[in-house]
């Protein structure tokens, strides 16, 4: 028999103004529970002591070395948890590092929306920018700014799904296998992370956790639809039983898209495994597989963007207004070229992802925990996005061990970490020209790329508590990097001959050494302040492929790239005056040697569509808040907000048009930084009576206009954007069924054009060398991608048991 409450109509006027994204569930006891602080535990008095072999009790949960999740974001930084095993501190390090800046977004906040990417959870997060990438899924995700001045996939940080590593060793990460429905916390760690997570760490970190399969305990099937053709499925599965402990997701995610020629249909499946074999060792797996067919638009100029943000009616090239166009040559390797939009030429991507991860834990006793990892990551693409398809096999392999100890030092309580790592990419790539004619039609190879990126190195760690509210942390780690690479061209210089000739390719062969020291400082006052201050590095290596690209986009000699390198200094303090109030605030200022600066190719139709640079010398500063307040019972507001000022400090740029021209660019901001940042939410949920379960939300997202050339001469517009949503959560009283969720969110409600991404673009000069004007740059095509217009999203989630 299956019960479900009925929503009165005396209720109705409930869904006008309310609005929260917690579920029902979390505010049914908002009345008696205390908001629990993710970042910041209570002080525990207890030391740690070994506990002797015949003694010792462990019961199965503690295979599980996720923290428990709390229901509600905190930003801060954790506090050292002095009753915690040593797995548990370990598995701590890639949840909340005691000293250092982190925030943890958890189900409750988007349980009851749609959460189609990441970019719908993040943003919940300070510090965080997200702009749309090459795919529905694609984004470019930064950290203090870290990836705002990339052209696609995510950079200058480092991803981990449950402790498992998930960016690759040449330092790409990509969001297409993140279903959001999957996990059950997300966790960003902020600023430089290198001597915790080695390469490429240079802006922080993030942490998916995958919801255990006790949490789930049955089956839970969901669907969200709604506007251009948006549909996913998905389901999970879950059960712990006796020793073992496991959860299963997959889903089935398609759309149209909302820009002409971006249709996707992706697949994820997820899988997260625990036994304990015995009292003393715990076996993981991690299994993850992503499979990508999507279409995807050219990006456009400003001028295009303002005549035709959706890419409408782009169905050739002489078509509408407003539609970039690729230049592809008509026997597919020389001479005569046509010009065609993405519809016209079919331009996309097909890959697949695929990973799979063990873990063995095995603990000495209570105090030691001995943990080896070993993760296989494939990543097989085929990517057509402009004049030339990218074609190649991606597989590398990540092998790390290290000890956590728990104990005293001089009376003081303790934990130590050693660790050390190997990991190797090594992969060879074709560049194919596409033709006419449509679906990607492939011409000849016009380069091919082989690269060997190896990493190994060893890190150490160490919290010690000199007080009982005073705890120290230092650390360090070591690393070298060797790069490899050749890079080999093919031209065709007789018309209509295929016949390449081949010249000497250009070859890369570096061993590069980092060090990256931290010491932190983590200060509870009394139970309402907590302070923190924290100086850390960070570095990143260049990746192989790009030491082959020129300015021009062109393949060619550009392996005088040189290793990025931060230092960072971060100030912050975590007030909880009450329960029902939580605010925390993070200054930080960096400063960067060699930052590694993409910017748009400036010929659209060239091989690659983006160059790097190192820029000698630039600082990031900024300011981070987040707040949470339960004002009166039911109700809720939450905000988000980052302030970024990033400037070079030292760069000339050389400008070539017939003679070479330079520029000093010393005080100008970074392009593709936006300076201010919001994301706010006030809500209601009703959590008694006979309306219980029934909430809303309106939420204002808000993003400041930036720069999107080294002169800071033309700027990308910024956005407000407002998203309304209501939704309904119930048990359900039956043998069968656990609970209905339910949902309707309008996105974009007042319907802003806007842009959801924007490539650095090149400057360029007359013959004279004076500085094209932004009136000129606004021509400059692969730059920009149009946010999407207003969108109805409704959904349904049914939990079985």
């Amino acid at each position: 028999m299956l019960r479900i409450r009925a929503i009165g109509s005396a209720g109705l006027p409930v869904l006008v103004g309310l609005l929260s994204p917690v579920g029902s569930d979390a505010l049914a006891q908002a009345a008696s529970e205390a908001i629990p602080a993710v970042t910041v535990e209570a002080q525990e008095r207890s030391r740690p002591k070994p506990i002797t072999r015949p003694s010792r009790q462990r019961s199965a949960s503690t295979a599980r070395a996720a923290r428990p999740v709390a229901r509600n974001a905190t930003d801060g930084a954790e506090r050292q948890n002095n009753t915690a095993s040593a797995g548990e501190a370990r598995a701590g390090l890639n949840q909340s590092p005691a000293g250092q800046t982190t925030t943890t977004v958890d189900r409750s906040q988007f349980d009851s929306r749609p959460s189609f990417s990441v970019s719908d959870v993040l943003r919940d997060s300070p510090g965080i920018s997200i702009k749309q990438g090459n795919g529905p899924r694609d984004l470019g995700i930064s950290i203090r700014g870290s990836n705002a001045r990339n052209g696609f996939g995510i950079r200058n940080l480092v991803i981990f799904e449950d402790g498992f590593p998930v960016t690759q060793p040449d330092g790409l990460s990509r969001s297409d296998l993140i279903d959001p429905h999957a996990y059950g916390a997300i966790d960003v760690i902020r600023g430089p992370s290198s001597a915790l997570y080695g390469n490429y760490a240079t802006g922080g970190a993030l942490n998916f956790r995958t919801r255990p399969g006790g949490t789930i305990d049955g089956v839970e099937y969901g669907v969200d639809g709604g506007s251009y053709g948006y549909l996913n499925n998905y389901l999970a599965a879950g059960k712990k039983v006796g020793n073992f402990e496991g959860s299963l997701f997959a889903s089935d995610t398609r759309g149209d898209g909302y820009i002409g020629n971006s249709w996707f249909n992706t697949q994820t499946v997820n899988f997260l495994g625990t036994l304990k074999a015995t009292p003393d060792d715990r076996f993981t797996v991690k299994i993850i597989n992503n499979d990508l067919s999507a279409r995807l638009p050219l990006r456009q100029s400003l001028n295009q963007f303002y005549t035709n943000p959706f890419q409408q009616g782009c169905t050739t090239g002489t078509g509408a207004a407003g539609c970039p166009t690729v230049s592809l040559f008509n026997n597919g390797f020389n001479g005569g070229k046509d010009t065609e939009t993405a519809t016209q030429a079919g331009l996309g991507r097909n890959d697949r992802r695929t990973i799979v991860g063990g873990r063995w834990e095995h603990d000495f006793d209570n105090t030691m925990t001995w943990r080896n990892q070993f993760v296989f990551d494939d990543r097989n693409i085929s990517q057509p996005t402009g004049a030339t398809s990218t074609i190649g096999d991606f597989p590398s392999y990540n092998y790390m061990s290290d000890i956590t100890k728990r104990g005293e030092i001089f009376g003081m309580e303790s934990t130590t970490l050693v660790g050390a790592w190997y990991n190797t990419l090594v992969a060879s790539s074709d560049t194919r020209n596409v033709m006419p004619g449509g679906n990607a039609t492939l011409g000849l190879i016009s380069a091919n790329t082989y690269s060997d990126t190896s990493n190994y190195g060893i890190r150490a760690r160490e919290e010690l508590k000199l007080t009982p509210d005073l705890t120290a942390i230092a650390g360090i780690g070591w690393e070298t990097t060797i790069l490899k690479g050749v890079n080999t061209l093919y031209k065709y210089n007789t018309f209509n001959v295929p016949v390449a000739t081949i010249p000497a390719p250009t070859t890369v062969n570096r061993t590069i050494e980092n060090t990256a020291p931290e010491f932190a400082l983590l200060y509870r006052l009394n139970q309402e302040w907590q302070f923190r201050g924290r100086v850390a590095t960070g570095y990143g290596t260049p990746q192989v492929s790009n030491l082959f690209v020129l300015p021009n986009g062109d393949f060619g000699n550009n392996t005088q790239l040189q290793t990025q390198t931060n230092v960072g200094y971060d100030l912050g303090f975590d007030w909880t005056p009450s329960n029902a109030v939580k605010l925390s605030a993070t200054a930080f200022y960096e400063f960067f040697r060699n930052e590694l600066v993409n910017q748009a190719a400036s010929n659209p139709s060239a091989s690659n569509a983006t160059y790097t640079f190192n820029a000698p010398r630039s600082e990031h500063r900024g300011i981070e808040l987040a707040a949470d307040w339960k004002f009166h019972p039911g109700w809720r507001f939450m905000a988000a907000y980052t302030y970024l000022d990033e400037v070079y400090t030292e760069y000339v740029e050389n400008i070539t048009n017939g003679a070479v021209f330079s520029f000093n660019r010393a005080g100008n901001k970074i392009p593709g930084i936006s300076p201010n940042e919001l994301t706010a939410r006030i809500g209601y949920d009703e959590f008694a009576g006979p309306l219980a379960g029934l909430g809303g939300f309106v939420e204002v997202q808000w993003k400041d206009s930036f720069y999107m050339d080294n002169a800071n001469l033309l700027k990308a517009p910024g956005y407000e954007l407002v998203n309304v949503n209501v939704h309904y959560k119930t048990d359900l009283a039956s043998d069968t069924f656990r609970s209905l969720n339910l949902f309707l969110e309008v996105r974009n409600v007042f319907d802003r054009t806007y842009v959801a991404s924007a490539n650095n673009i090149s400057n360029t000069v007359t013959g004279a060398g004076l500085q094209n004007p932004a009136s000129v740059l606004a021509n400059t095509t692969g730059s920009i991608y149009a946010g999407s217009p207003r969108t109805f999203v409704a959904g349904m989630k049914v939990a079985f048991k």
